[in-house]
């Protein structure tokens, strides 16, 4: 970093050098609003060249029934797929079934895909679960942030944590937020920045830390999540291609999913810490920050109201929850945890506390006087988001036509079908799947998209080759998870960019590209060292 905000103490590394290098380059590539359109552009060619040579695979895939789909209780996941819209039925009761297809490379320049591109731009844009995310849980976060909420609660964090302890509490809470699907983006990462500028440290490491654990982890959890049921599904209707007896469980991976959890807290924060806090050096604000951490009077009664909101909001989710037959649990099954409501749309439960939090403490420290000045609070926060909301307006429109084109799934088949015949054992078909895993998952983010595909053609080979499932299921969650901390097809990266451009008004892409490289490559080669250890040994992948 060579602005007058990052003063290293010490030459750059080697390393550095090359990290710095790379933050140069990235940076001096356009707007991503510019980068987005130039991509839709060379989709639109690619995808009539592809068409105009015939380019087309065929591919067994995961396919619900069409009885079943019709009686659906949510809406199917979209284009922008976070993996968090499912339907409320058992496992034995969502007999999926196994089709063949072809798939030819459909063109953007032909009269049906000028329609699409003419018809779609709206529904694109609503389609984009990202944005409505984004808008509801920065309703309650940001109404938290604008009443002083959250940096009373990170000045409390900083008090009470040892110092050390710091970027692993944030690294852990980062991992574990996926359980609310992509709330963690919106929320930890910021929160992680702000944290450690507050006792002094540089806030871009907090940023990369928080997009580390919430993005490069994203599919591994303590607990089970609505992704999982999903992915379960899945590999269950693979199975049974080549052995009707056997299934797995929701539980199939969390032993190896609690350990990932730990194992990657500890590497993320070492990576922060030796890698990334060295690189940027001392942070120097343009404006000065108080660091010490200290809570007012006013500050301590607003906690003590926000508390009792907290915990008068948790009772109400309680009573919606816990009692046989609550209307949040699975109308099926009766099941809190895993696919039900409650997990689904835990989004509405985030911005519940937080509006409810920050409202009390807002008016225990006597920030909010009357209605107006909630309201004026929520559409400040709000407001600040129309940058990021015509930036998505752009990725929407470029993910719906790279989807329409079908060329993610020609790579997919294409990439698998190669691995397939490659011959080389077991053991090193799973490392191998898990890079192409990786690599794919630099194109193409949908989680459960790129597992309908793979599912299919890797669980029963290995099946037949003595391999559990769970072990597959465990590698495409490796494969699937760091990639998300660093390409621009995520669709939060641009919002990481406008966090890190809160405290350096010269961050852009090449910055964030540079931060998170290490992360990547890090998670990358040491989480597949742990699923290595981890299938030589033997040990139980789940419950």
């Amino acid at each position: 970093m060579n602005d007058p905000q990052h003063e290293s103490p010490t030459p750059p590394t080697a390393s550095q050098r090359i990290l710095n290098f790379v933050e140069a380059v990235g940076n001096k590539v356009p707007h991503p609003a510019i980068i987005f359109l130039i991509l839709t552009g060379l989709v639109v060619l690619a995808s009539h060249v592809l068409y105009i040579t015939g380019a087309s695979v065929s591919y067994d895939v995961v396919v619900l029934p069409p009885e079943s789909a019709a009686h659906s209780e949510v809406e199917p996941p979209s284009v922008a797929d976070t993996g968090i819209a499912v339907e409320y039925r058992t496992l034995d009761e969502a007999k999926a079934q196994i089709e063949t297809r072809t798939t030819p490379a459909k063109s953007l320049l032909t009269a049906d895909g000028i329609r699409f591109i003419y018809t779609s731009l709206i529904p694109n844009f609503m389609g984009f679960n990202a944005i409505g995310l984004l808008i509801v849980a920065m309703i309650g976060a940001g109404l938290a942030e604008e009443a002083g909420l959250v940096n009373a609660l990170i000045h409390k964090l900083v008090m009470v944590s040892p110092r050390n302890a710091l970027t692993y509490i944030l690294v852990f809470l980062g991992i574990m937020s996926s359980v609310a699907a992509d709330a963690g983006y919106l929320v930890l990462i910021p929160l992680a920045g702000t944290a450690f500028i507050s006792v002094g440290r540089h806030p871009l490491a907090g940023i990369a830390a928080g997009f580390a654990a919430v993005g490069g982890a994203f599919t591994v959890n303590m607990v089970i999540k609505p992704l999982d049921a999903v992915l379960t599904e899945f590999t269950n209707d693979a199975i049974h291609l080549v052995d009707p007896t056997l299934s797995i469980d929701l539980g199939a991976n969390l032993w190896f999913s609690i350990a990932s959890v730990l194992f990657l807290t500890v590497v993320i924060s070492l990576i922060t810490e030796l890698l990334i806090e060295p690189r940027l050096g001392v942070y120097v604000p343009a404006e000065p920050v108080d660091t010490r951490c200290r809570i007012s009077p006013e500050e301590a009664r607003g906690l003590k109201w926000a508390l009792g909101a907290l915990l008068g909001s948790l009772l109400l989710f309680g009573l919606l929850t816990l009692p046989a037959g609550a209307p949040l649990r699975n109308p099926q099954t009766g099941a809190l945890i895993g696919n039900s409501p409650f997990m689904n749309g835990l989004i509405a439960v985030i911005m519940v506390l937080f509006l409810s939090t920050g409202i009390a403490f807002g008016t225990g420290v006597g920030k909010f006087k009357s209605v107006n000045d909630v309201i004026n609070a929520i559409v400040k926060s709000v407001s600040s988001l129309g940058g990021t909301i015509f930036l998505m307006l752009i990725i929407s429109q470029f993910v719906a036509y790279f989807n329409y084109s079908n060329i993610p799934t020609l790579m997919a088949v294409s990439m698998s079908s190669a691995l397939v015949e490659a011959d080389i054992g077991p053991f090193w078909l799973l490392i191998g799947f898990i890079g192409v895993v990786t690599l794919l998952d630099l194109f193409f983010t949908p989680a459960i998209a790129k597992w309908a595909i793979f599912a299919p053609v890797f669980v029963p080979l290995f099946v037949q080759l003595g391999v559990a499932p769970e072990a597959v299921l465990a590698a495409y969650r490796i494969g699937d998870g760091p990639m998300n901390a660093i390409t621009p097809l995520n669709a939060y990266f641009a919002l990481v960019v406008g966090f890190s451009q809160k405290y350096d008004k010269q961050a852009g892409v090449g910055t964030i590209v540079s931060l998170m490289l290490p992360y990547v490559v890090g998670l990358i080669v040491l989480w597949t060292l742990l699923f290595a250890a981890w299938f030589l040994l033997g040990l139980p992948w789940g419950i």
